[in-house]
């Protein structure tokens, strides 16, 4: 059974990310969507919450399994033996900070990484800049799911609330 990990902060999973999640489970039997926990990150969901918000998302997509993750990437993609890492591209910059990873989880563990340009309507949309938009009140909801904006959207309200 073929099985691809696609790793990422996904704080929050814009449709940029669901792109390329959809994309991969039409090429592998299994893909598994690894919210990777980063200690020293405070996300503005939590990982339980994206991990919900994510699994809501891809419901529609029955090869397709969201969980988190702590430590070497590599450990993931041996433990749920998968041999393909799919990365998300926007621009030359993504390759550039992404192709030295891909070559080290090479040598790590031999799991091959297979990089995918998003759609092009996406090609400009981060998590962080989605946030920024929403947060000074501009419209983010061309690039998240309506759930997913409504739920940015009500924890912007709370913290401004708070």
């Amino acid at each position: 059974m073929s099985a691809a990990v696609c790793p990422g902060s996904y704080d929050p999973f814009t449709l940029g990310h669901r792109f390329v999640v959809a994309k991969a489970a039409e090429r592998f039997e299994r893909v598994i969507v690894a919210v990777v926990v980063n200690p020293n990150k405070q996300g503005m969901f939590s990982v339980p919450e994206r991990i919900e918000l994510i699994r809501d998302d891809c419901a529609d997509l029955p090869n397709v399994e969201v969980r988190s993750w702590t430590g070497l990437l590599v450990d993931l993609v041996r433990d749920e033996d998968a041999t393909t890492i799919v990365k998300g591209l926007r621009a030359e910059t993504d390759f550039a900070y992404e192709a030295p990873m891909a070559q080290m989880n090479r040598e790590l563990s031999g799991a091959e990484t297979f990089f995918m340009l998003t759609d092009p309507r996406f090609a400009h949309v981060s998590s962080s800049l989605v946030k920024e938009v929403a947060k000074l009140g501009g419209d983010a909801s061309p690039y998240l799911s309506p759930e997913i904006h409504r739920a940015l959207m009500n924890r912007i309200e709370g913290v401004l609330r708070a």
